[in-house]
C-alpha cells in the first residue's frame, strides 16, 4: 500500500515524514517539488483524492524526507502508466546519486538492471543467482528458468 495519510494535503504529508529540525538532511521541500512538479502543484490537495502514481510519488517523497540511509522499495512500478515508470527509474537514479542505498524488489527487469549495482534473483523462497546486471544478461539458464515465460 502508499501509507499515504489521505485527509492531509500533500504538503502535510511531507512534514510528517522529514527529520527532526536541527540534524540535516540531504532532502528539503524544494527538492522533493523539484523532483515531483505534479506534487509541488497540489501541495495544499489533500493526498486521498490524488491518483495513484501521485500517491506513489509521495511516499517516496515523504520517505526521503526522513533522511534515510537505505529504503526498500517494492514494487514501485506496479500499476503506473509507461510514462510514469520512466520517471520512477530516473527518481531512483538520482536517490542513488545521492549516497542512498536502494534495495528495490521488482519485476520489470529493464528497471532494476537500469539502476542497479547488483542483481538477485529468487525462485521458490531462495537465491538462485547473484552478481551484477551484465552477469545475469549473460547467463541464459537463469534467465531462462526463473526470468523469462
Amino acid at each position: 500500500s502508499r501509507d499515504i495519510f489521505p485527509n492531509l494535503t500533500v504538503h502535510q504529508n511531507l512534514l510528517l515524514g522529514q527529520k527532526g529540525k536541527g540534524k540535516g538532511s540531504r532532502w528539503s521541500f524544494d527538492d522533493m517539488y523539484g523532483m515531483f512538479p505534479r506534487l509541488k502543484e497540489r501541495q495544499h490537495t489533500e493526498a486521498g483524492v490524488m491518483s495513484g502514481g501521485e500517491q506513489q510519488m509521495l511516499t517516496l517523497c515523504r520517505t526521503l524526507m526522513g533522511d534515510p540511509d537505505l529504503i526498500i522499495i517494492d514494487e514501485p512500478t506496479e500499476g503506473l502508466a509507461p510514462k510514469i515508470v520512466e520517471l520512477v527509474g530516473q527518481y531512483l537514479q538520482t536517490i542513488k546519486a545521492r549516497g542512498i542505498s536502494v534495495l528495490l524488489i521488482e519485476q520489470k527487469l529493464t528497471i532494476a538492471m537500469t539502476i542497479s549495482d547488483r542483481t538477485l534473483v529468487m525462485g521458490h523462497g531462495s537465491i538462485v543467482f547473484q552478481g551484477t546486471p551484465e552477469t545475469l544478461r549473460a547467463d541464459n539458464y537463469v534467465r531462462k528458468e526463473w526470468l523469462e515465460v
